[in-house]
């Protein structure tokens, strides 16, 4: 592949991608409606408003993320440049994308700074196609993109990594839906379905997995592996669910409430937790982490 063509990829994103994806929403919500268990319209125009606020608004007044800097700098100072020619560069682009993905989406859960953006995301109680286009409106602000760094500073031009990004980001686009089975032995190489059905699970055996994009093995050689269970079904949302359709509402909510605890905080060392540490914790250690959650209901039993 040549640069133009990941400049492509880029350009189709709100001109192709974006439509096309909200008509097969729309086209699912459809068939739940006439033939399924029923459909949530008001929490698909939310999921719509926040893509469409996202892409079209947001973006337009907040063009500059303060992860630009350092990906400026990783390219200004980068070892070599590889070139994209050859199926293998490709091969080990995507794989480098898969890694760095993992990262920043394992980050996601587990440090409040990058969860006040990435929990608009799980904010949905219920998991479908038009769910996996509600992404919040921060991420700019946030700086994930931090998290591909190192593949540029290695020699993947920028334009390249993002567009790789963009097309594992509509790959999971099919993850979110629920009437997809398990896939026999894909299960144990790519990320499917049955695997993000677990990852957006706010049960308390399902929190903190399951982070691939488009592959799984990262989680079964870094221990964020959970297979999904018969026996469990699992509960989307948050684990306190958030009861609103207002997209305004859903998108401050954990940033109004980082701020509230950074302000009732005691010391730096208190807002640097607040701010760094797993979301839910508390300087009691009687917060809402998972780690928190599941000690509580081991000294239950």
């Amino acid at each position: 592949m040549s640069i133009h063509s990941f400049v492509t990829i880029q350009t189709l994103v709100p001109l192709f991608f974006l439509p096309l994806v909200i008509l097969a929403a729309v086209i699912e919500g459809l068939v739940f409606a006439l033939r399924g268990p029923g459909y949530d319209w008001r929490a698909a125009l939310a999921s719509l408003s926040d893509a469409l606020g996202r892409e079209y608004v947001v973006h337009r007044y907040i063009g500059y993320s303060i992860a630009v800097p350092v990906i400026g700098w990783a390219w200004a100072h980068r070892v070599t440049t590889l070139p994209l020619g050859t199926p293998v560069a490709v091969a080990a682009l995507f794989l480098g994308q898969e890694f760095c993905y993992y990262w920043f989406h394992r980050a996601s859960h587990r440090i409040r700074w990058f969860w006040a953006t990435h929990a608009i995301h799980h904010s949905s109680n219920a998991l479908n196609l038009s769910a996996a286009f509600r992404f919040g409106w921060f991420d700019r602000i946030s700086g994930s993109g931090i998290f591909y760094a190192p593949l540029v500073w290695l020699g993947f031009p920028p334009i390249a990594v993002f567009a790789m990004l963009t097309l594992n980001l509509l790959y999971q686009f099919i993850l979110h839906a629920t009437w997809i089975p398990k896939l026999g032995w894909l299960e144990y190489v790519l990320n499917t379905p049955s695997h993000h059905r677990v990852h957006h699970a706010a049960n308390l055996a399902y929190l903190d997995a399951n982070y691939g994009g488009a592959l799984i093995i990262f989680d079964r050689l870094f221990g964020t592996f959970t297979a999904e269970r018969a026996d469990l079904p699992c509960r989307y949302g948050l684990v306190k669910p958030l009861q609103t359709n207002n997209p305004v509402l859903f998108n401050f909510f954990e940033w109004r409430a980082l701020l509230r605890d950074l302000r009732q905080a005691r010391s730096w060392r208190e807002r640097a937790l607040y701010l760094f540490g797993p979301p839910g914790w508390r300087p009691d250690g009687q917060g809402a982490t998972t780690e928190d959650l599941r000690r509580a209901v081991a000294a239950a039993e």
